[in-house]
């Protein structure tokens, strides 16, 4: 028998009627006032629980989301913080639960599968070429599986089975993800549809940024930047400043906290997942707690030495605020770049030229890249508002373009296509080259300067001779960037951007005048000047030419690459070539290009408050036209855009909600242009004008995405002595 004494004694507890012994009815209601943990907390609470503090919430932030959630729209704590409150019940992820959605969409993806293969087989075959056209035409998935049903139900000699499986797909169908006009989001990173991701460039949060400690949060960041965002400019080198990132080390000159996190802030357009908003779903906070670091490491740089990763921020951060309406701040810091640019003697004719060949290979090739990124921007930006250009000289020479190598590729991540030859070195240089004839083009029709211009100076032949000069670029281009074959974005975007170019050139061209212009730096993108008819070029069919020429480019990028991660540029180009359609003589709203264009421009729109604001500008000039018996008559314009066309639609859409932001042009007399009521002089809301021209939008667009440009008298006198 083993000791009892081994054993410590356990004192029994209070019985129940013992003294301090809560009643069993106090017991109870004690329990009931437990918080009932909740199946699912909203988007907003799940981020705050991540960012909480225990000085904001206490025990709450060290607890589960579900805890400090009260699980029913709108929650207490969304109330609370006036926040967004969104639910999303396809994000739960416990094991039963999710497994049955996985189950779910295999089904679903299999029986698409499955009854594509039937219409293939036994419908009609003008049924079965609609179905292909479909597909080819780059229609989402939810279009694809409504043409089967139809077709499935319609063909003669459908199963019952077939019938009923169709039924009980519906509800499936609306959760799967498909790019249409309101930009999508994920839960995280490492999302469970995500698993099979690797970002391309892995690299630490720390001691980059304090918005976050997830080092695959930024490492998906930094991706998404090099792929989507950087290739376009190029304006620092991506080895360098990824090595020198990996390395975690401050003090570097080619990577340091402020431009990290302007990369890291303008990332977030591109991405899909929560993380990238401050309010998930709402696009109006993607990014803007690293912008708000990044401003705020601008700020504490002021006064102190400029370096490269400075000016390389900087240009970051006027991409970012030309694509928000954050208080005219583009041309500001456009104008900074340039400063900087000049003070580290990268441009400006006060400065000697710099011999890459005397400095490290990580430091030639940055200034290389920096500089000449900075003269692309400055001349593409300038360009496409009609405006001079400010960076007369480049003192640093450009990069052998032979630097390439069958090995370098660009890699369309996130998505799971094939990667294919980047081509960045002769992109880079042909890019520059397109950039000279730009300049050309801008200090000679948009400075308004007779002393650019000289006393024999004659408009028709000079944009003949600038015109056939841009010819001869694009035939040049090399075979390796041709359409047919499926070449990366950028190359895409690079032809686009000719055509952008050639359509400010020729819009301009009505009746003759060869005379000199008058004095005086413009006050805005210019109004049409006078032409010849009788040139060797009809200025019209050369504009809608490009116009045309940019909707196929457009339906390259859909096809191969989606338009919800297009880069900015693509926005300007496609608006571009839509209002330079709409001023044409011809114009018919039920046009393939036009409507292809539309519905490129409302996916790519929908991104951004500037887009936003732009596509109802251009809602309201399509309306004008009074096309809408057209629309309501076809049957071959989707339905969303017959929404967008007819100006007799008088239910509210979606839509309206995109003029939202417009009484900024309403706010100062400078944005205001010629938006006049006809005889009676009265200024027009922006949210009711009927229409705009193509010069209209574009005084609109620049001073929805970059302000006015303040500077623009006193570059120009300093340019003219």
């Amino acid at each position: 028998m083993e000791d009892s004494t081994q054993y410590r004694h356990i004192v029994p507890g209070p019985s129940p009627t013992s003294e301090g012994s809560p009643p069993r009815d106090t017991a109870v209601a004690s329990s009931s006032q437990w918080k009932k943990r909740v199946s699912t907390a909203c988007l907003a609470c799940k981020k705050s629980k991540r960012k909480a503090s225990p000085g904001v919430f206490g025990v709450v932030a060290a607890a589960s989301c579900c805890d400090y959630c009260s699980g029913v729209p709108p929650c207490d704590n969304c109330r609370a913080f006036n926040r967004v409150c969104i639910f999303d019940e396809s994000l739960d992820q416990r094991r039963r639960v999710a497994a049955k959605r996985t189950v779910d969409e295999l089904n679903y993806h299999r029986n698409l599968l499955n009854d594509l293969f039937k219409v293939i087989r036994s419908a009609d075959e003008s049924q079965a070429l609609r179905l292909l056209d479909l597909i080819r035409s780059e229609a989402s998935s939810e279009q694809i599986r409504s043409y089967i049903d139809d077709t499935l139900t319609a063909m003669e000699g459908t199963d019952k089975g077939t019938r009923d499986a169709v039924d009980k797909l519906q509800d499936i169908r609306q959760r799967i993800s498909i790019e249409g006009v309101n930009p999508s989001f994920r839960r995280k990173v490492m999302d469970v549809h995500y698993l099979c991701d690797d970002a391309p460039f892995k690299v630490p949060a720390r001691p980059w940024t304090s918005v976050t400690e997830d080092d695959d949060l930024v490492s998906h960041l930094v991706s998404l930047y090099f792929t989507w965002d950087y290739p376009f400019y190029s304006f620092l080198d991506c080895d360098v400043f990824i090595k020198h990132m990996a390395a975690g080390k401050l003090g570097s000159e080619f990577c340091n906290p402020f431009l990290v996190n302007a990369i890291l802030a303008n990332a977030c357009h591109f991405s899909e997942f929560s993380e990238a908003y401050v309010v998930p779903g709402d696009i109006m906070t993607k990014g803007v707690d690293f912008l708000a670091e990044a401003e705020r490491l601008r700020d504490a740089e002021e006064g102190g030495a400029v370096s490269l990763a400075t000016l390389q921020g900087t240009l970051l951060l006027y991409e970012r605020y030309s694509m928000s309406e954050n208080d005219d701040l583009g041309y500001t810091m456009l104008h900074r770049a340039i400063k900087i640019g000049e003070s580290l003697g990268l441009v400006g004719d006060q400065s000697s030229p710099l011999n890459p060949k005397d400095m490290p290979k990580d430091r030639a090739v940055s200034l290389q890249r920096t500089a000449w990124g900075l003269f692309q921007i400055d001349t593409l930006v300038h360009t496409g508002f009609r405006r001079p250009s400010l960076v007369s000289r480049v003192n640093v020479s450009r990069l052998d373009r032979d630097t390439f190598t069958q090995d370098e590729l660009w890699v369309p991540y996130p998505s799971h296509r094939a990667a294919r030859p980047a081509y960045i070195s002769q992109y880079f240089d042909e890019s520059c080259t397109l950039c000279d004839l730009a300049r050309e083009v801008s200090r000679t029709f948009f400075a308004g300067n007779p002393a650019m211009m000289g006393p024999g100076f004659r408009r028709r032949e000079t944009r003949e001779d600038l015109y056939e000069q841009l010819k001869d670029w694009h035939d040049r281009l090399p075979d390796i960037f041709d359409p047919s074959r499926k070449p990366p974005p950028h190359i895409i975007l690079l032809r686009m951007h000719y055509h952008t170019i050639v359509i400010n050139l020729w819009s301009s061209s009505t009746v003759e005048d060869d005379e000199t212009p008058t004095a005086g730096p413009s006050a805005g993108p210019q109004t049409p000047e006078s032409e010849s008819s009788t040139g060797k070029y009809n200025p019209s069919e050369v504009t809608l030419a490009s116009a045309r020429a940019i909707s196929r480019l457009t339906r390259l990028h859909r096809r191969e690459f989606g338009m919800s991660r297009a880069h900015h540029f693509a926005l300007y180009a496609i608006n571009l070539a839509l209002f330079a359609m709409l001023e044409d003589s011809s114009f018919d709203v039920l046009d393939h290009d036009f409507l292809s264009l539309s519905s490129a421009f409302s996916i790519v729109g929908s991104r951004s408050p500037l887009g936003r604001n732009l596509f109802h500008i251009f809602r309201q000039s399509v309306r004008a036209k009074h096309q809408g018996h057209r629309v309501r008559s076809s049957s071959t314009v989707p339905e969303d855009l017959r929404e967008l066309f007819d100006e007799e639609a008088s239910t509210r859409t979606r839509w309206d909600e995109y003029a939202e932001g417009l009484q900024k042009l309403d706010s100062d007399e400078r944005y205001r242009g010629r938006m006049t009521d006809g005889e009676q002089g009265r200024t027009r809301s922006p949210r009711n004008f009927p229409g705009l021209s193509l010069f209209d939008m574009l005084d609109r667009y620049e001073s929805l995405s970059l302000g006015k440009d303040e500077m623009l008298l006193e570059r120009a006198k300093m340019d003219t002595g």
